[in-house]
C-alpha cells in the first residue's frame, strides 16, 4: 500500500471561500523513521496534504480547522487579512508555508505552544524536501523554541511524554548546529524517563546523538 489521496471540499471560515484540497486517503507508514522523529511513508510522502490553505485569504489548518466547529474571532481574522493575505501574491505556497500558515493561526487561536510545535516541526520537514536548508534550520528553532515553552510548563505535556520531547529538542538544536544546547537536553532526557523498560532507547538515542550523530534510528 502506497500513498493514495482524495479531493474535499472546504469551506474557509474566515473568508468564506469554497476551494478543493487534497487530503490523505490511505498512507504506509513502514518508509522507516528518522531521529527527528520525521515517519517517512513508502512511495509518495503524505505531509504535504495533511494541512490545508485557503487561497484567498490565506487562513490554513487541517480537516477541522474548516470544520463548522472552528473558532474564528475577529482578532484571528483581522491577523489573517493583514499578515497571511497579502503573501499570496505570485507562485502557490509551498508545503512548508502551509504548515508556517497553520502555525501561525494556531498561535493565534491560543493553541498550546506543543500543537504550535508540531506544525513548525513539519514545516522544516517539508523544507528538507524542498531543497531549502536556510529555512529548515529557520522552522527548527522555532519549533525547538516552542518544544521548549510547552516542557516549562508541566501541565502542557503528560509526564510519560516529557522525556521524547525532551530528546527532540536536543535534536533540533544538534541539526541547527548549536552543540552546547544539544547537549544541555540531551543530558536532561534520563531525568525524565518515567518508564527505564520502555523509554531506556531515548536515553540511548540521547547519548548516541551527543557523541556519534546518525540518521536513522535501529
Amino acid at each position: 500500500m502506497t500513498t493514495t489521496l482524495r479531493l474535499i471540499e472546504l469551506t474557509c471560515p474566515v473568508c468564506r471561500n469554497r476551494f478543493t484540497s487534497q487530503g490523505v486517503l490511505t498512507t504506509d507508514a513502514r518508509g522507516g523513521k528518522q531521529t527527528d522523529f520525521r515517519q517517512h511513508a513508502a512511495g509518495a510522502q503524505p505531509l504535504p496534504y495533511f494541512v490545508h490553505l485557503c487561497p484567498r485569504c490565506g487562513y490554513a489548518g487541517s480537516d477541522r480547522d474548516f470544520s463548522d466547529d472552528a473558532a474564528v474571532s475577529p482578532t484571528l481574522e483581522q491577523h489573517v487579512w493583514d499578515e497571511l493575505a497579502p503573501r499570496l501574491a505570485g507562485s502557490a505556497p509551498t508545503a512548508s508555508e502551509k504548515y508556517e500558515f497553520a502555525a501561525k493561526v494556531a498561535r493565534w487561536q491560543g493553541a498550546e505552544p506543543r500543537a504550535v510545535a508540531e506544525l513548525l516541526l513539519r514545516a522544516a520537514w517539508c523544507c528538507v524536501d524542498e531543497g531549502d536548508a536556510e529555512a529548515e534550520r529557520y522552522f527548527r528553532r522555532h519549533a525547538a523554541w516552542a518544544f521548549e515553552e510547552s516542557l516549562a510548563t508541566y501541565d502542557g505535556v503528560p509526564r510519560d511524554d516529557r522525556a521524547a520531547l525532551t530528546y527532540l529538542v536536543g535534536e533540533l538544536w544538534r541539526r541547527v548546529g548549536d552543540g552546547a544546547r544539544a547537549h544541555a537536553w540531551f543530558a536532561r532526557v534520563p531525568g525524565e524517563i518515567t518508564s527505564p523498560t520502555t523509554q531506556q532507547w531515548l536515553t540511548e538515542a540521547a547519548r548516541q546523538q551527543d557523541a556519534d550523530p546518525r540518521e536513522w534510528f535501529a
